[in-house]
């Protein structure tokens, strides 16, 4: 990547290796330098510094409404276990994340949230959450 970054992705990079180094997020990111750097580029700078740094609600929170977000939409299981991973680093417990993937049932459906809890069940193992 170029070495002269605005401040905000390099603020945003150091929130995105906080939440997701190392893990499903970084990995999910990598992935997409190749194919099209300005996608990266846009999810460090408006994604995480834009949206994840702003203040009102502390980053856990906003890792749980990413979890629920992504159970609602049933399609997004890299980023779902990009968020859980993040969610556990922060202090999340399995108990936590449980509950807020189990209350998007009547929102997700049965089968959104029943999927998204076999990822949650998957994501403790490898992060021993």
């Amino acid at each position: 990547m170029e070495k002269n970054h605005s401040l905000s992705y390099q603020k945003g990079l150091s929130l995105f290796n906080k939440l997701h180094g190392g893990q499903a997020g970084e990995q999910l990111v990598n992935n997409l330098k190749d194919v099209c750097p300005d996608f990266v580029n846009m999810t460090i700078e408006w994604a995480i510094d834009g949206i994840m740094a702003r203040p009102g609600l502390d980053l856990l929170t906003r890792e749980y409404l990413l979890i629920a977000s992504c159970t609602t939409l049933g399609y997004a299981v890299p980023q779902l276990k990009a968020h859980i991973d993040a969610a556990l680093k922060l202090g999340g417990t399995k108990e936590q994340i449980v509950e807020v993937i189990l209350q998007m049932l009547f929102y997700a459906g049965g089968a959104a949230t029943s999927n998204a809890l076999g990822v949650a069940k998957e994501m403790f193992k490898t992060t021993n959450g």
